[in-house]
C-alpha cells in the first residue's frame, strides 16, 4: 500500500453528537450522528463548506473536546481525555515567535520528558525530512509561509504519532506553495518516509481532497453530518488533468450543490418564521455584481459548470460556493449539481444600469430574505424609523453560533444598504431610514 502499513482499525467515531447550550429552550446543535471510521495506512479527508462542524470533529477526535453524545474509541479504547499518539498541525502555523525552529520542534518532545541529547537528533531528523536542514537556529519571522508550515509538521511528526490531524493545513499558503508542500508530503508518505500510521485532514478544497486522500467524507452543513462518502481509487502521485481524477471534482462539487430535502416541521417559532433560523454569508455585493457580469458574458452566456467557472476566476469551492448560494438565495441564479446559471431576475441585473441593479436587488432581498424584509418593516412601523442592531443579534442567536449571527448581521447590513432599503450607523449600531427614500 505504497509503503503504508498493514489494515487496522486505529479510531471509530460513533454516533457523535455536539451541541452548545444556548438558554433553557434551545442548545446549537453543530454536529448530530456522526460516524467515521480510520484505519491505519490511509489518509481521509473530511471535506465540507465553513462551519460544517468539520474543525470541531477534529478537536473531538483528538480528545480535547468531550462530545454531548455518542462515542469516540481509539486504539480500542474509548477515548476520555486527550489522546496518546495524535498530534495536530493548523491551519495558522501556532509557531512561538521567541523560539528557534529547532526550539519549536522539540516542544512536544520536552513535555514527553525525553533527555536533551534525544531531543536534540530527533528534532534534527524531522527538520531534515520535511527539507528545512540548515534553518534550526532561525527563528519564524525569517521564514517565509511555506517554512512555518513545515516547522509546524515537523513539530508534529516529531513525536511519531500514529495519527496525524491536519486542519486546513495549506490554506493560509498562496498556491504554488500550498501545491509544492502537499506533493513533497504526499511523497514522504507514498515511500513510507513519515512516522505516522494515517493521516486525517480537513479542507474545503475539493481538488486538495481528491489529490491527497483515499477517502473522502463530504459534510453538510446546519448541523454538520457526514452527507457521502467517496472512495478515491487513483494510485499516488496523481494526475489533475486525468479525465477521471477531473469527472470525480465534478462529481464532488455536484454533491455540495445538491438540495437537501427540507426537514419537516411541526411547530415553527415566530423568529424562524420571520426568517431567524437562515445563517448569512456577508458576500460582498460587488463579488455578487461581478460574478453575475462573468457568467452572462461569453462563453457562459448564462450557464457555468462549476469546477471550469473557479478554474477560470481562480477561486477555491470555499470562495465561489458562497457566492453563488447568495445569487441563488437571492433568485438571481440557480445553483444546482454543480452548476450555476442566471434566472431571467439575474439576467436583467447584468443588463441594467447603476440603479436600477439595486432595484432589481432590493426587491430580491424583500421578497428572498426575511431578516432583511424584517429590519425594513419594523422601521417602517416605528415613529422615529430607527432600531437597534442588538434586537435583531439577540433573535438571530437564539437559531445559531454568536460568531454565525454576526456574520448574517454583517450581511444584512452590507446587502440592505446597498438597495438603499435602509442606512445603517456603525457607532451607534442602529438601522434607520435616514436619507431613505421611505417608498423603497
Amino acid at each position: 500500500m505504497d509503503g503504508k502499513t498493514s489494515l487496522t482499525t486505529l479510531l471509530q467515531v460513533t454516533g457523535c453528537r455536539q451541541a452548545y447550550h444556548k438558554d433553557s429552550t434551545s442548545d446549537l446543535l453543530v454536529l448530530d450522528d456522526v460516524n467515521l471510521t480510520l484505519n491505519s495506512g490511509e489518509i481521509v479527508g473530511l471535506l465540507g463548506r465553513s462551519g460544517s462542524g468539520k474543525s470541531t470533529l477534529l478537536r473531538i477526535v483528538s480528545g480535547l473536546l468531550k462530545p454531548t453524545a455518542g462515542d469516540v474509541t481509539w486504539r480500542g479504547k474509548k477515548l476520555s481525555g486527550p489522546a496518546d499518539g495524535v498530534a495536530m498541525v493548523f491551519q495558522s502555523f501556532a509557531l512561538f515567535p521567541w523560539l528557534t525552529v529547532a526550539e519549536n520542534v522539540e516542544l512536544g518532545l520536552e513535555a514527553q520528558g525525553l533527555p536533551k541529547a534525544e531531543r536534540e537528533e530527533r528534532a534534527e531528523a524531522a527538520i531534515d525530512l520535511i527539507g528545512l536542514g540548515g534553518y534550526e537556529s532561525a527563528y519564524p519571522k525569517e521564514l517565509s509561509g511555506g517554512m512555518r508550515q513545515r516547522v509546524g509538521l515537523a513539530r508534529a511528526l516529531v513525536v511519531h504519532p500514529d495519527l496525524l490531524l491536519m486542519d486546513e493545513p495549506f490554506s493560509a499558503l498562496d498556491v504554488l506553495t500550498a501545491e509544492t508542500l502537499r506533493t513533497d508530503l504526499i511523497d514522504l508518505w507514498s515511500e513510507g518516509k513519515l512516522p505516522i500510521k494515517s493521516v486525517l485532514m480537513v479542507t474545503h478544497n475539493i481538488e486538495e481532497a481528491v489529490l491527497m486522500c483515499d477517502r473522502i467524507l463530504v459534510f453538510s452543513s446546519n448541523p454538520g453530518r457526514v452527507a457521502s462518502e467517496l472512495v478515491v481509487p487513483f494510485a499516488h502521485p496523481r494526475n489533475r488533468l486525468d479525465p477521471a481524477f477531473r469527472q470525480m471534482v465534478d462529481d464532488i462539487y455536484a454533491l455540495m450543490t445538491r438540495r437537501a430535502p427540507k426537514p419537516a416541521v411541526a411547530v415553527q417559532t415566530p423568529a424562524a418564521e420571520a426568517g431567524f433560523s437562515t445563517p448569512l454569508q456577508p458576500i460582498s455585493t460587488n463579488l455578487m455584481a461581478g460574478l453575475i457580469e462573468t457568467l452572462a458574458a461569453p462563453p457562459y452566456d448564462g450557464h457555468a459548470d462549476l469546477p471550469a467557472l473557479a478554474a477560470g476566476l481562480q477561486l477555491e469551492a470555499d470562495e465561489l460556493l458562497p457566492m453563488g448560494e447568495a445569487l441563488s438565495l437571492l433568485k438571481l441564479a440557480d445553483l444546482a449539481d454543480g452548476d450555476l446559471h442566471l434566472t431571467e431576475a439575474g439576467k436583467q441585473f447584468a443588463e441594467a444600469g447603476t440603479d436600477d441593479r439595486k432595484t432589481i436587488f432590493a426587491a430580491a432581498l424583500r421578497a428572498h430574505v426575511p431578516l432583511v424584509a424584517a429590519i425594513r418593516r419594523t422601521l417602517d412601523e416605528r415613529w422615529n424609523h430607527r432600531a437597534s442592531a442588538v434586537r435583531f443579534r439577540d433573535e438571530l442567536e437564539d437559531h445559531m453560533s454568536p460568531d454565525y449571527a454576526e456574520e448574517t448581521l454583517r450581511a444584512a447590513i452590507a446587502w440592505g444598504r446597498y438597495a438603499e432599503l435602509y442606512s445603517y450607523d456603525e457607532e451607534a449600531a442602529q438601522f434607520s431610514l435616514e436619507d431613505i427614500e421611505t417608498v423603497a
